[in-house]
């Protein structure tokens, strides 16, 4: 089996490249909204401790069946420990199943990422973004709090790329990592 996470800042284009990458593969999707959106429907508001219990079911079950592979979305803002706790606590569920894990980090500027925030796809998979003005203000505001892209060098995984993807489709990234990790 193989973990892919699909890392990046928000609207980096996480969702987008993963859906593509699973087009091209037999690899699964998981993106984060999957249970962010649950909670906030079902509770009216985002609660950590549940998305994250939905998550780590969903982690083990997967993790235990046949499938070939699972692409996991995650905003992984690097200043902060409990992030990195998260990852290896994900990637240890998988490892216990022999797991290949691979990380794939995507990087654009605000200016794109704001662009990319109101597109039709994002908006039809992310009911909480679809108050623009918000959402915008959200992102600004993260990127003022967290650190979302990586320091050259700070990721010492072996199998680890690092992707601009400021003016390249998503289906080219898709391809671009298929190639790199032979999937």
């Amino acid at each position: 089996m193989k973990l892919i996470f699909l890392i990046g800042d928000a609207a980096v284009g996480k969702m987008t490249v993963g859906q593509e990458l699973m087009k091209i593969t037999d690899l699964r999707l998981f993106h984060n909204h999957m249970t962010i959106e649950a909670v906030i429907e079902i509770f009216g508001y985002y609660d950590w401790k549940t998305i994250s219990r939905m998550r780590e079911i969903i982690f083990e079950e997967f993790a235990a069946s046949d499938n070939y592979g699972l692409i996991f979305t995650y905003m992984w803002a690097f200043d902060q420990k409990s992030n990195w706790d998260y990852v290896e606590q994900v990637t240890n569920i998988f490892k216990r199943n022999g797991t290949e894990i691979y990380y794939v980090e995507l990087f654009a500027s605000q200016e794109i990422r704001l662009l990319r925030n109101v597109t039709e796809n994002r908006l039809k998979h992310k009911l909480s973004k679809r108050d623009v003005e918000a959402s915008n203000q959200r992102l600004i505001n993260d990127d003022k709090e967290y650190r979302c892209v990586s320091n050259d060098g700070e990721i010492g995984f072996d199998n680890y790329i690092k992707i601009d993807n400021s003016n390249v489709s998503a289906e080219a990234v898709a391809k671009m990592i298929k190639e790199y990790f032979d999937l």
